[in-house]
């Protein structure tokens, strides 16, 4: 089905103040935790027991406990919808606690699009656990059979008379195991799963009263801030130090410097103190000469040595291109790319004699809790990880880097320690999303069916350790093993949504991180990189056998889910079919669209663009994007559009702006001039479409359709000039070289 961008219902006293503006305010309040929610759970949470999952209040209302942290996608609200379907309560009876390694269970880390998906069934299967035992007193009480009882609103009713779920277990523990087995709600009489409900933390953000991590305060804390090189080197160089002149910042009263190893902060009691005395510290750095440049960063992908891996090997690919009546072949380069939230990085943390407490944003509290005993020789149930929400995710950024650094610093000077990154340490010590080259072969016969395709794709490692770790305990440079988180060639993105009866997909990982920046999963790993080359090579195929794109793709696709999201965004972009490039037009702005299919891992997401590229300047302008996904049984649909429409919009950043630059000694890509992002005014109008196919499970749906947006573009691109471009982002300098 078709959805329209929803929208919240807020008062308009909150929305609209001082004569219709706007206005922004900021809470800098301590962050406390809501008390209650805390005193039910279980000090060291146990998944087996359901105390660890849900806790039942005296005025009928109830927490639940997440592992997965929100990090703007809405998941909370989707996770507290799925309890209250199974509890039979309203979504207003219910609240979520803040993610404690104190109390919360793990889930694992919050990536990949698995809140919905992986979490989902876990609290499901809680929730109903709990109902059962809830439903078990209220028969005790009311003295009737189970099977005669109904809830509503968390009231237990029979013919006998009625119970509050309070009345039944008010601020008591259920005291009842986790087995996984009390029977769940069917999805037919679901009431809340599927509904559109406003998410719990949008009103506040509205308002201006949101409370992130950048608001969070510890009385007497100290303002910190990290000293490094404008702009990392090749990973495992390290920013070691030759000299310090600590006389540098004495003209800054209460300023002192904090140093552990090579690694250098500064802290003070006022913040504009803290930022003074970091711009004002001389330290002389050791700057080798290793990295390649980002002009030369491809060749030496390709002339590297690397560890070979097929990741498919099917029918004869060579014999398949040989007698084939259309063949394309070509080579696509993808760069490194940040993360770059909008707000720097910010953690606070208090490390006071043998204990810890951390108040960070993270994708993963039990994983940093982990590392941040390693960093301070602490014992892990010594060390307390708070999370709070920051200032955008997208993937792994610099948010551990930050937790990090303040607890080295709060430990060595004594007391709580604030720290945030200027914008130049995000930027410049982010840990990008990694750079790719593909070269791609594909071919198809004289009917337009797809015979053969092979691709070999190179890229390096994920690191796996953050940078206030390694400068504070010159820990070693590792990377994950392959197979075990390293990167590998997407065999769904590269082709493999359709019927190609001979495939074969050659993974190239880069040997070492040596001469390389630092790289770890950015929103939808890599998979932007693998449509760009794949779903280009679907179109000049299409091109070669005289068909629409679309129509070229239906022949060649077998999957009903991919048919499915194909057809409706085909349908919502009303596409008159025709061959590419057949309808250029001549004056100096020119328009073209585009078609593609994508994913990031088991969803299934297709886009169209339309574009105008302007001759003279080179500069592309998306218009318009649909982007339809299809992830199961979406748990709240407003919440999944706003994906969409995020991920569209930052697949058109990406395709369009974003790269890190560096030179031989370190990254020059320092702020929004020298590492730009797509500007509010250049938003493309957004049209997000949802394929529900029946019986379907939940998956993901954060990343799904960025892969599919980014191609659509290219291959809009294409449409509109007759030329292929081979590398992005799709800067103007780049496309009026092509167009010369």
């Amino acid at each position: 089905m078709k959805s329209s961008n929803s929208t919240m219902a807020f008062p308009r006293r909150d929305f609209l103040k001082g004569g219709g503006a706007l206005v922004i305010g900021f809470s800098l309040g301590a962050v406390t935790p809501a008390s209650r929610a805390f005193a039910q759970a279980p000090a060291l949470p146990d998944p087996k027991l359901v105390d660890s999952w849900i806790a039942i209040h005296r005025d009928n209302t109830a927490t639940a406990f997440f592992g997965k942290v929100e990090l703007g996608q809405g998941s909370t609200t989707a996770l507290l919808q799925i309890v209250a379907e199974e509890l039979d309560v309203e979504l207003s009876q219910l609240s979520a606690a803040q993610v404690d390694t104190k109390h919360s269970p793990n889930q694992g880390a919050t990536v990949s699009s698995s809140s919905v998906e992986r979490a989902g069934p876990q609290v499901r299967a809680a929730a109903a656990e709990a109902r059962q035992e809830l439903l078990r007193r209220a028969a005790q009480k009311l003295g009737t059979p189970v099977e005669s009882l109904t809830v509503m609103q968390g009231i237990v009713h029979s013919k006998e008379g009625s119970v509050s779920y309070g009345e039944l277990l008010g601020d008591q523990p259920f005291n009842v195991n986790f087995t996984g087995t009390a029977p769940q709600k069917p999805a037919s009489k679901y009431r809340l799963i599927g509904s559109r409900v406003p998410r719990v933390d949008i009103s506040a953000k509205v308002a201006g009263t949101y409370d992130y991590m950048q608001h969070a305060t510890l009385p007497g804390m100290l303002h910190g801030r990290v000293v490094r090189p404008r702009g990392q080197g090749a990973y495992g160089a390290g920013a070691e130090v030759l000299g310090l002149d600590e006389t540098s910042m004495k003209h800054i009263p209460d300023a002192r410097i904090v140093r552990k190893g090579d690694f250098i902060g500064v802290v003070a009691p006022r913040q504009w103190d803290a930022v003074r005395a970091a711009e004002a510290l001389k330290v002389t750095w050791r700057t080798p000469t290793t990295l390649s440049g980002d002009a030369a960063l491809h060749e030496k992908m390709r002339s590297s040595k690397t560890t070979d891996s097929v990741i498919v090997e099917e029918g004869d690919v060579g014999k398949a291109l040989s007698q084939s009546a259309h063949v394309v072949s070509a080579s696509y380069r993808g760069p490194y790319q940040a993360h770059a939230p909008f707000g720097p990085s910010c953690a606070l943390a208090e490390a006071a004699g043998d204990s810890a407490l951390v108040i960070c944003s993270t994708q993963d509290v039990y994983a940093l809790r982990e590392r941040i005993a390693s960093v301070l020789g602490l014992p892990e149930t010594r060390v307390r990880v708070q999370y709070v929400e920051g200032a955008g995710c997208f993937g792994h950024s610099c948010y551990d880097d930050a937790a990090l650094a303040a607890a080295i610093m709060s430990q060595l000077v004594g007391k709580p320690v604030r720290v945030q990154f200027m914008r130049w340490d995000e930027l410049g010590w982010d840990n990008y999303g990694p750079a790719h080259l593909g070269e791609i072969r594909a071919a198809a016969d004289s009917e337009g069916k797809l015979v053969a395709l092979e691709y070999h794709g190179w890229h390096h490692g994920w690191m796996i350790d953050e940078t206030s770790e390694q400068l504070a305990v010159g820990k070693p440079v590792k990377e994950f093993a392959t197979g075990a988180g390293s990167l590998i060639v997407n065999k769904v993105n590269v082709g493999g949504m359709y019927v190609t009866p001979n495939r074969r997909l050659i993974n190239h990982a880069v040997s070492g991180l040596e001469g390389y920046l630092k790289g770890a999963n950015l929103r939808s790993p890599l998979d932007l990189s693998y449509s760009f080359a794949s779903e280009q090579t679907m179109d000049g195929l299409a091109y070669l056998a005289e068909l629409d794109p679309v129509e070229f793709r239906r022949r060649n696709i077998r999957d009903p889910r991919w048919l499915g999201v194909l057809d409706a965004v085909v349908e919502a972009a009303k596409w008159t079919p025709r061959r590419a490039a057949s309808a250029r037009g001549q004056g100096a702005v020119i328009t073209g669209r585009g078609v593609a299919l994508g994913t990031h891992r088991v969803s299934f997401g297709a886009a169209v663009a339309e574009i105008e590229v302007n001759r003279k300047t080179g500069l592309i302008v998306a218009k318009h994007i649909y982007a339809a996904l299809d992830c199961g049984l979406v748990v709240n649909p407003g919440a999944v559009e706003s994906q969409i429409i995020g991920m569209t919009t930052q697949a058109t950043s990406r395709v369009l702006k974003e790269e890190v630059r560096f030179s031989a000694t370190n990254v020059t890509s320092l702020d929004w001039g020298s590492y730009p992002v797509l500007r509010f005014a250049e938003h493309p109008n957004i049209t997000p479409i949802l394929v529900q196919p029946p019986n379907t499970p939940s998956s993901g749906a954060g990343e799904e359709a960025l892969a599919a947006a980014g191609a659509a573009i290219a291959n809009a691109f294409f449409d509109a000039t007759g030329v292929r471009l081979k590398q992005y982002p799709m800067t103007p300098d780049r496309v009026r070289a092509a167009l010369a």
